[in-house]
């Protein structure tokens, strides 16, 4: 293609395509991987600057792209992903050119060993991993005043929408794909880090049960909670990714849960009619702080579900405050995890423990600690064993209050599938239960800030919650362009 019909072709086709019609395209030879590549490398030429989603990208991209692409004429596609550039958050080690740092410039300089087991598994399906994106910095857990988006390594990510909370800590993933940098990301998240981004970008975000994906080789905060899963345009396109990263891996012993999901038929969940008999649960004692403009939205939203044929059960009381769910438990387990991560990380990075991380922003307080670090001199306050009383009380609360009691008996009593809610509201329950949700843009506010729809539901859920998701994204059709 030359250069001005390619300029055509991307304006007009390729900005909004989704994966399978990417896939078409390449198949019927009107489409290369490389020309995918190339495009999304000037998408951010040009477009980045506006939003500061992208941290650094991959030197191998091209030649990645080249070589899926001769493959694909010697044996054909290895996956839905083949050739498909994704963009993957800056604390997951790629065992290539890039660095990993978790936007902190105390790891600038760091060069992880190997990938990821998340990143390996996309390299096998065929996606080209085309860079890293900007992240809130230490998965927003350095300071309480920190913005979303801001990393000291790549500065504050902008929401492409317009001057409006981008979210976090994926929020690179989620402006990136917002903004059309790649076809689709990996975010990860620990309380709300993939839902509440891909609300606030107007994205498809699915935070997947703990145990569904690997986290090996991703920074860590909370082994409880953390969990990489994708951000996409449209649910079939997150859920490809998805398909892609899950498995069992047994460097992470949460995930002999995902064996039965290794070889399962995603796409048999995308259904129009998924809403069909469906009972959801409205709580509506989670969301009491929201703007009266969403309020409306979710009113609306709740229309549509009923016009889809679901049974909305209202006012479900779910017995737990998001306010009796202990963070003790992240402030421990970060300190633990974190140390871990650091001292096995290259020999080469001088930053070996959350002390070196720590004295480094200290002497380099003017780049470093623009927002304080009183978060991790918190969690730096703890021994790092897990032997605290305090930690295994609000470990054991937090389990039985999310996951026993809250998700699973409440649900199970008023015999409710899932949950529905407005943007990331409730998050954190279904974030300290290790239980899934997923995130669909639903439409926007006066001032065009984008509003999202929350499925959330039980441990392996996923398939159900796919199929509410898919139907309820398909009569909405909520995403612009921004």
């Amino acid at each position: 293609m030359h250069n001005n019909s390619l300029e055509e072709y991307r304006r007009e086709r390729l900005d909004e395509l989704t994966i399978a019609e990417m896939q078409e395209e390449m198949a019927e030879g009107r489409l290369t991987s490389e020309e995918l590549v190339l495009m999304y490398k000037e998408n951010i030429s040009l477009r980045d600057k506006n939003t500061q989603a992208v941290l650094e990208m991959n030197p191998d991209a091209l030649l990645t792209a080249q070589s899926l692409d001769f493959e694909r004429r010697q044996t054909g596609p290895r996956s839905v992903l083949h050739g498909i550039p994704i963009l993957v958050k800056d604390n997951m080690d790629t065992g290539d050119k890039m660095h990993t740092s978790a936007g902190s410039l105390a790891l600038k300089d760091h060069y992880a060993l190997r990938d990821a087991k998340v990143v390996e598994k996309l390299r096998q399906a065929g996606a080209v991993i085309l860079g890293k994106t900007n992240m809130t910095e230490w998965a927003n857990f350095m300071s309480d005043k920190m913005t979303n988006g801001y990393s000291s390594r790549g500065g504050q990510v902008k929401n492409p929408y317009g001057d409006f909370d981008v979210g976090g800590s994926s929020s690179g993933s989620a402006a990136a794909i917002a903004s059309n940098l790649a076809a689709g990301a990996i975010g990860t998240e620990t309380s709300g880090s993939i839902i509440n981004p891909a609300a606030q970008n107007s994205l498809v975000g699915i935070k997947p049960t703990v145990g569904l994906a690997s986290r090996t080789g991703i920074i860590p905060l909370s082994h409880t909670q953390d969990v990489p899963g994708p951000l996409a345009r449209t649910v079939a396109d997150a859920v490809a990714l998805l398909q892609a990263i899950i498995g069992v891996d047994p460097k992470d012993v949460s995930t002999a849960f995902a064996a039965p999901f290794e070889n399962y038929d995603w796409s048999s969940h995308f259904k129009t009619d998924g809403l069909q008999g469906v009972k959801l649960g409205i709580a509506r004692g989670l969301f009491k702080e929201i703007r009266d403009e969403q309020a409306a939205l979710f009113e609306k939203a709740l229309d549509v579900l009923r016009a889809c044929g679901a049974e909305l059960i209202d006012d479900v009381d779910l017995g737990v405050h998001q306010e009796d769910l202990g963070f003790a438990v992240l402030l421990h387990e970060f300190k633990a995890n974190l140390n871990a991560y650091l001292a096995k990380s290259n020999p080469d990075q001088p930053i070996r423990s959350l002390d070196d991380v720590i004295a480094f922003n200290n002497e380099h307080p003017e780049k470093m600690l623009k927002f304080g670090q009183n978060l991790l001199e918190q969690a730096n306050g703890m021994t790092g064993m897990l032997t605290e009383r305090e930690y295994v009380e609000a470990l054991e609360r937090n389990r039985f209050l999310a996951a026993e009691r809250g998700m699973k008996e409440v649900l199970e009593n008023i015999g409710v599938d899932a949950l529905v809610l407005p943007q990331d509201f409730g998050c954190n329950i279904g974030a300290a239960a290790g239980f899934p949700s997923i995130t669909v843009p639903f439409g926007y506010s006066e001032s065009k800030e984008p509003f999202g729809i929350t499925f959330a539901g039980q441990a392996f859920s996923e398939p159900a919650l796919i199929e509410y998701a898919y139907a309820f994204e398909q009569a909405v059709n909520g995403r612009r362009k921004p």
